[in-house]
């Protein structure tokens, strides 16, 4: 395996089809899944010489969580599905690698399990925090609930989807007939908490009433940091900040939610824009490579999140493919810092990047 891509053929020979469908899958005609791999090949990076770096640091902190990588796990469901240990696999892996894991409401470990299995990787050293995906539920009770076994695990940010009014519609799933988990595997972080359901892929309600409100609500119970994954246009950006919200998760959901919605590259300068440095932003959407990282880096996120390619590395070799599709991307991301001219995330500006047809971003400030 010697790229993210390798992972992803592998996979796809290795799963039921079902399965690789469902990962690889987006809404109606998949424009903007395609699209967000494509707009990191539209852009160009142009380096500079003789500046001496030295050795690259790739330490990074968000919203307080160090990190030793500024490429975070994104929340992705039903790691099960391509691995026996599932998201316990995916947790070792990502505490070894240095890597933020958010944990999805939607996975099929529950929360502490998946803390005690990071915690226990670095055999005693202070683990990476894990951060938690949380769908706003309409009864009230289960968000608290839900929030609550976050922090009970030792979570230390909450990620708040809000892209999901309805599902999106997934006609790879639909001609599938793939709905549901198989017998065996549930969502463990929803047992026991609606009517004695035990944990049904059902039991997350989508609300088209989700609003401002209930972001501002959730403040009440809960003092960790709030980040909203979904936020695409600037002025629901700038809201963001209004509304006190500690970071934003600009993604399109994989392009799994509303299809045609440009790619989050292409979005990320309006967006960072609109915060103007006052939250940060970490992309997801297309990140496959080190120089993905360093055009999102350059642009304006603090961090990227990767999804696909970590259930593609979980399947092809559980808790030993997480952890090498980590040391790929860090290989990759150092060796393009060195080759242009920085030591590190924190050096880089818009300056490095060009468009592919257009020429300098931004008036070409200077690197």
């Amino acid at each position: 395996m010697l790229s993210a891509k390798d992972f992803e053929a592998a996979a796809r020979d290795k799963l039921d089809p079902v399965y690789a469908d469902f990962i690889a899958g987006g809404a109606r005609d998949e424009i903007t899944v395609r699209a967000n791999e494509a707009a990191f090949g539209r852009l160009r990076l142009l380096p500079r010489m003789l500046r001496g770096g030295g050795v690259k640091d790739l330490d990074t902190t968000v919203l307080g969580s160090r990190a030793r990588l500024p490429i975070l796990l994104s929340p992705t469901a039903f790691h099960k599905l391509v691995d026996p240990e599932g998201e316990l696999a995916t947790a070792r892996a990502a505490a070894v690698a240095g890597a933020i894991l958010i944990v999805s409401m939607a996975s099929t470990t529950a929360v502490g399990e998946i803390a005690d299995a990071a915690r226990a990787a670095v055999d005693g050293a202070d683990p990476v925090p894990l951060w938690f995906q949380l769908y706003i539920q309409p009864d009230r009770e289960i968000t608290k609930a839900l929030v609550r076994r976050a922090t009970d695990a030792g979570c230390t940010a909450l990620v708040i989807t809000v892209d999901s009014p309805v599902l999106g519609a997934s006609e790879r799933n639909r001609r599938n007939g793939f709905h549901d988990l198989p017998p065996g595997l549930r969502c463990e972080n929803l047992v026991d908490l609606r009517d004695g359901e035990r944990g049904h892929v059902r039991q997350i309600a989508m609300s088209p009433e989700l609003s401002w409100q209930h972001i501002d609500s959730l403040r009440s119970i809960t003092s960790l940091p709030i980040l909203l994954k979904g936020v695409l246009h600037p002025e629901d950006a700038r809201l963001a900040v209004r509304h006190g919200i500690d970071g934003l998760l600009l993604s399109n959901h994989g392009g799994r939610q509303l299809d045609t919605v440009p790619a989050t590259l292409e979005l990320l300068p309006e967006i960072a824009a609109a915060v103007a440095g006052r939250i940060p932003i970490v992309l997801d959407g297309g990140v496959r490579r080190g120089t993905d990282v360093v055009k999102a880096l350059a642009l304006g996120a603090r961090a990227v999140g990767i999804g696909r390619p970590v259930m593609w590395a979980l399947a092809v070799g559980g808790e030993k493919g997480v952890l090498r599709l980590l040391e790929l991307l860090r290989e990759e991301l150092e060796d393009t810092l060195a080759l242009c001219g920085v030591t590190g995330p924190q050096e880089l500006t818009p300056g490095l990047v060009r468009s592919a047809w257009s020429g300098p971003l931004f008036g070409g400030a200077a690197l």
